[in-house]
C-alpha cells in the first residue's frame, strides 16, 4: 500500500475534487504506482501485463533508461521551460525530424502539448487558409475534448455539447462490422464511401469547404479499422474540391500499425495536415502538427506556445524517437501484433460473443456482442474487464457501444509477453461466456 492510503481512500478523494464526468476503469479503479518494461504495479502491490499504456501513451514501456536520462540531463541544465519566444533547441532538432518523416513536401512543425490542442491547430490552419468554418469528418470519430475538437467528434458518447465554432458534415466510416455496406468487397465498399462523401459535399455544404479530419484507425471507436485504400478514394474525391485533408496520427503514429510508420500509409495517401501526440514522450506530455509550409506559414496574428516544445518534452520525444527507430519497433508491432491477431481471431472463433476481432499491428479491437447476434453486449465488456484484470492484465475499452474491448501495449512488447496475454484474454473470455 503506498504511503498516501488505499486506493479506496484515493477513490473516495478523488471524486469529492475532481469532476464526475472523468472516467475511470473498473469498479474498484487502481493506482498505477510503478513500471518497468511492459508491466505496472498498483499503489496496493499487485503486478499487471499493461495492454494498454496509458491509452496508447507509454510506447516504450515504462523505465527506458535512454528516455529518463534524457529527461535527466535537461533537468540537470536548470532549464525546464523558457516558452516558444526564446530558441529551443531540441525543438527545432525535433521538428525537423518529423518534417522529414511525415513525407509532406514543404513540411513545418508545431509543437502543443496534447493531441486534443494538436487538432484544434490543425483546424485552425485549415479553416483560416479555406476562410471557411465547414469541415467533413467522420461518423464514429473522436478528436479531443476542446471546443472544436469535441465539434467535430462523431460519437455522441464523447461529445458533450452540440454548440460548436465549426460546421460539420459526417460521411461513411471504415466501420464495416455495423455497417449497411459491409458485405460488399474492399473495392465497392471504399467506393461506396466516396460516392457517399460526394454526395454530402453537394447537398450538405456550400462547396467551400475547410478540410476533412480522420482518424486512419478509429481509436475511441473501438478500433474501427477500414480496408487498405478507404482513405485514398476519399482523398481522390476531396482533390477534386481542393479540400484539404488531415489526418489525426493521434493513436496510429510512430509504427504502431507495423506496416507503415503513420496509419495513413496503409492508403497511398500523403495527408496535408497530420496531427501527433500520445506515444511521441513515452509519457511526457506532447502533441503536435506538422502540415504542408503554406498552411502553417498562413496564419496572419501572432501567436506562441506557452508550454508546446517544451525542452523537457522535447529531449524525451528525440529519445523516444530514436529508441524506436535503433530497436526497429515498427517490425516488432507487425510482427507481435500478428501473433496476437491469430491468437485473438482463435479465441474469438470458440467465442459466441465475440463479433469481431480486428486492427492493425499493436493495435487491436475485440467486439463483444450478444451471442448469436450483431446487438452490442456493453455490460458483457465491463464484466470482461474485470476479468481480465482479476487476472494480471490491463486492456481499454472503447466502441459506439462501449463493447470493445481494446488492446494496445507498449510496441516493445515480447512474443512470450503476447502468449501471457492470450492465455488471460482466453480465460477471462471464456468466464464472461459461462
Amino acid at each position: 500500500m503506498t504511503a498516501g492510503g488505499s486506493a479506496a481512500e484515493l477513490l473516495a478523494r478523488h471524486r469529492a475534487v475532481l469532476p464526475s464526468w472523468m472516467a475511470l476503469n473498473y469498479e474498484q479503479p487502481i493506482e498505477i504506482a510503478s513500471g518497468k518494461g511492459c508491466r505496472v504495479t498498483d499503489g496496493e502491490g499487485r503486478e499487471y501485463l499493461d495492454f494498454f499504456a496509458g491509452i496508447l501513451t507509454n510506447m516504450l514501456g515504462y523505465g527506458v533508461p535512454e528516455v529518463s536520462e534524457a529527461i535527466h540531463a535537461q533537468a540537470d541544465t536548470g532549464v525546464l521551460h523558457t516558452s516558444t519566444l526564446y530558441l529551443i533547441r531540441s525543438q527545432v532538432e525535433l521538428a525537423e525530424r518529423i518534417a522529414a518523416l511525415s513525407g509532406i513536401p514543404d513540411a513545418k512543425v508545431f509543437f502543443t502539448s496534447s493531441g486534443t490542442e494538436a487538432n484544434e491547430a490543425a483546424l485552425l490552419l485549415t479553416t483560416s487558409a479555406r476562410r471557411s468554418n465547414q469541415v467533413l469528418a467522420l461518423r464514429n470519430s473522436y478528436h479531443g475534448r476542446s471546443y472544436a475538437a469535441m465539434g467535430v467528434t462523431g460519437n455522441r458518447g464523447w461529445s458533450a455539447s452540440s454548440l460548436s465554432p465549426v460546421n460539420v458534415s459526417y460521411v461513411m466510416n471504415g466501420y464495416r462490422y455495423r455497417s449497411p455496406f459491409g458485405h460488399l468487397s474492399d473495392a465497392d465498399f471504399c467506393r461506396a464511401a466516396a460516392d457517399d462523401l460526394r454526395d454530402v459535399i453537394l447537398t450538405t455544404t456550400s462547396g467551400d469547404v475547410a478540410c476533412m479530419i480522420a482518424e486512419p484507425i478509429q481509436g475511441v471507436g473501438g478500433f474501427a479499422t477500414p480496408p487498405d485504400g478507404f482513405f485514398r478514394a476519399l482523398k481522390d474525391v476531396l482533390d477534386e474540391y481542393g479540400i484539404p485533408f488531415i489526418s489525426d496520427e493521434v493513436q496510429t503514429g510512430w509504427g504502431r500499425t507495423g506496416d507503415t510508420f503513420w496509419g495513413i500509409g496503409a492508403h497511398d495517401v500523403v495527408p496535408d495536415v497530420m496531427t501527433f501526440a500520445k506515444g511521441l514522450g513515452n509519457g511526457l506530455s506532447i502533441g503536435g502538427v506538422v502540415a504542408r509550409g503554406d498552411l502553417m506559414d498562413g496564419l496572419t496574428a501572432n501567436s506562441i506556445s506557452t508550454f508546446g516544445g517544451n525542452p523537457l518534452s522535447t529531449r524525451a520525444a528525440l529519445a523516444t524517437l530514436d529508441y524506436l527507430e535503433r530497436h526497429d519497433l515498427q517490425t516488432n508491432a507487425r510482427v507481435v501484433g500478428a501473433q496476437l491477431m491469430a491468437g485473438l481471431q482463435e479465441i474469438a472463433a470458440a467465442s459466441p460473443s465475440v463479433g469481431e476481432v480486428r486492427g492493425k499491428g499493436l493495435m487491436i479491437g475485440i467486439e463483444l456482442v450478444e451471442p448469436g447476434s450483431k446487438v452490442p453486449a456493453p455490460a458483457a465488456a465491463a464484466r470482461a474487464m474485470e476479468e481480465i484484470r482479476s487476472r494480471g492484465l490491463l486492456v481499454g475499452k472503447g466502441g459506439l457501444h462501449g463493447n470493445v474491448l481494446r488492446i494496445a501495449p507498449p510496441l516493445t512488447l515480447t512474443a512470450a509477453e503476447a502468449d501471457e496475454g492470450l492465455d488471460i484474454l482466453r480465460a477471462a473470455l471464456a468466464a464472461v461466456a459461462s
